[in-house]
């Protein structure tokens, strides 16, 4: 190679190193700031796509989680108003066997009759104030839950919907124990409807518990989605950082390497004198 002031190969080899340095040191900084190895399509378009499906994925299951935390409130609050059905039913049973007693006056029958009356009426009161975001799920015709399962929206799980309405668990809206007939006819017909409620409680916490054990599922299959991009995407900072370090020397380097480069041309001055 000969000596020219025109060219100096030196300098155009110790810039392009110089030029590479800077390059990674860019690429190495953008990685600490952002904490990303992937933080954008250009830096590795395939892996940022697999990552944007995933994390599509990740975020939709957020709606599947409200979705089914909706509709486990709402059975829930159906199965409380089924507990205290329950429990007035319970009351109703031992008030119509103690108005079944023959040897009752007409006062103590007659009070009798009105706590089971005000205890009848009070599960039309508890059916009609379960109600949860504008669902009732023990009224007669009362909503069925749906909730949502997966993040396409193609599978949903369902709790049907139960009838614990007085014509719902055979108890007549007008019913009484003014008699003695009426009180032991009673005892069979509350006897009835407890078994019924009863039965309809159990699918509803069954729904329940599947609505919940669900909801476990997805909130743990959103957090593998998550720790997957993030393996994916995440950069290794102690690993960044001693590259750093590196780069930084690196880069001091280059720029003596490129003075001194630069420095070649005028010992040629030297050839004059």
């Amino acid at each position: 190679m000969p000596n020219s002031v025109n060219t100096n190969v030196g300098a155009m080899v110790a810039l392009q190193n110089l030029n590479s340095t800077n390059a990674e040191l860019v690429t190495t900084q953008a990685r600490i700031n952002t904490g990303k190895r992937v933080s954008s399509a250009k830096d590795n378009g395939a892996i940022w796509a697999i990552a944007q499906n995933q994390r599509s994925t990740a975020n939709s299951l957020n709606a599947v989680k409200e979705s089914l935390q909706r509709g486990q409130s709402t059975v829930d609050v159906a199965i409380s108003a089924g507990e205290t059905i329950s429990e007035l039913l319970l009351q109703m049973k031992e008030k119509s066997l103690a108005a079944s007693d023959t040897t009752l006056d007409t006062a103590s029958r007659t009070a009798l009759n009105d706590d089971f009356v005000s205890l009848r009426d009070q599960i039309t009161k508890a059916v009609e104030n379960a109600v949860f975001n504008g669902a009732n799920m023990v009224e007669a015709s009362g909503t069925t839950v749906e909730a949502l399962a997966n993040a396409d929206a193609t599978s949903v799980i369902t709790v049907a919907a139960q009838d614990l309405s007085l014509a719902g668990i055979g108890v007549g809206a007008t019913d009484s124990i003014n008699t003695q007939s009426d009180a032991e006819a009673m005892i069979a017909t509350i006897n009835s409807a407890i078994e019924d409620v009863s039965s309809k409680l159990s699918k509803l916490g069954t729904g329940s518990k599947s609505l919940g054990s669900h909801l476990n599922f997805v909130m743990k299959l959103q957090d593998t989605l998550e720790a997957g991009v993030g393996n994916l995407v995440d950069a290794d900072l102690a690993k960044e950082s001693a590259k750093l370090q590196a780069l930084q020397t690196k880069q001091q380097l280059g720029i003596q390497a490129l003075s001194i480069a630069n420095q070649s041309s005028s010992i040629l001055l030297g050839l004059f004198r």
